[in-house]
């Protein structure tokens, strides 16, 4: 399968990759085939569609957007880096941080719309391991912050 043709089958279109917002690195390669992608926010052309906390002043399907919207800035981050998307071998470990009320507890819902993004994007088996963590707060008040682990070819 190659992941510009689903992309594009799926109607969509990659953003420009973010900027980095601090000192990192937002993709470290190590070992021979593993990368690490830095949180990526779901920033439009580095300001935040949406702002505040799940639960409280974004709706459960506002955060799921973000979280798709973290999703394709990882991709194009990765993209960008990479070169090639279709060096993607599998999605190994995702992060989702969802900026939470206290009484909100479905942030496995939130990072759901990532998981299956991923999937529709390179493939049911490439599904990757998850942790979705409630926080207080995230870089400009953004609903969610996502990074990922993935396995790529040499």
């Amino acid at each position: 399968m190659n992941v510009y043709d689903n992309l594009k089958k799926l109607n969509i279109e990659l953003p420009p990759a973010p900027a980095k917002a601090g000192v990192y690195e937002q993709v470290k390669l190590f070992g021979t085939n593993l990368a690490y992608i830095s949180g990526c926010l779901p920033n439009i052309e580095g300001l935040p569609p949406i702002k505040g906390k799940v639960g409280e002043d974004v709706s459960l399907e506002e955060a799921q957007e973000a979280a798709r919207r973290c999703v394709l800035n990882i991709l194009a981050v990765l993209d960008r880096d990479l070169g090639d998307l279709n060096r993607v071998k599998d999605c190994v470990k995702m992060l989702a941080f969802v900026a939470s009320h206290d009484d909100f507890y479905s942030q496995p819902q939130v990072a759901n719309a990532a998981s299956e993004m991923l999937m529709q994007i390179f493939g049911e088996e490439k599904c990757p391991a998850r942790s979705a963590v409630g926080v207080n707060a995230l870089p400009g008040n953004v609903p969610v912050e996502i990074e990922l682990l993935i396995e790529i070819d040499a």
